[in-house]
């Protein structure tokens, strides 16, 4: 009987686990939204809401700190832009939503996000001059570009004394 058993063992070796964790907030980190299993969403979400901890201090500190976690480009990501978006907030950086079930072997599926998204800029309307000479701009590039073709692989030919030596020498080459 197993007691005082902590974590989530996911069928793996303690190597496999950690590599798995890693890349899975990695993936977290750098795409901002994740596809995965209920039970391995469960068990970084703690990890995730913890790099957010650490990557809200800032500074050199925060970066030797979480480069054992994640990879380096998701390191500067994590505490350049995503961490100053939770800094009035206290916890609970990640979300987890239900998907449905894989076809493959009905595993449930969820997807895993952070609660605060990037803030999408609006693009601003524009009046109906701009949208046709944008159109008109559009119709001329697509006028003017032309297909080309694979240039045609030319065989050099031998000077030599006989023309039939000519003719074997282009059909070897």
């Amino acid at each position: 009987m197993k007691k005082h058993v902590f974590g989530r063992h996911l069928k793996r070796d303690a190597n496999e686990r950690k590599a798995l964790f890693k890349n899975l907030l990695t993936s977290l980190v750098m795409e901002e939204r994740i596809v995965t299993t209920e039970a391995k969403a469960k068990a970084i979400k703690g990890a995730a809401d913890k790099l957010i901890t650490k990557a809200k201090k800032g500074g050199t500190d925060a970066f030797r700190s979480l480069a054992p976690d994640i990879r380096y480009d998701a390191v500067t990501k994590i505490i350049n832009t995503i961490a100053p978006r939770f800094k009035d907030r206290q916890g609970g950086y990640t979300r987890i939503i239900k998907v449905g079930r894989r076809i493959a072997d009905n595993a449930p599926q969820v997807v895993m996000e952070w609660v605060d998204r990037a803030t999408v800029v609006e693009a601003k309307t524009q009046d109906k001059e701009t949208k046709k000479t944008e159109k008109k701009v559009k119709e001329e590039t697509k006028k003017t570009t032309v297909s080309v073709a694979k240039p045609v692989r030319e065989t050099k030919i031998a000077k030599s004394s006989t023309p039939k030596q000519q003719v074997t020498r282009q059909k070897k080459g």
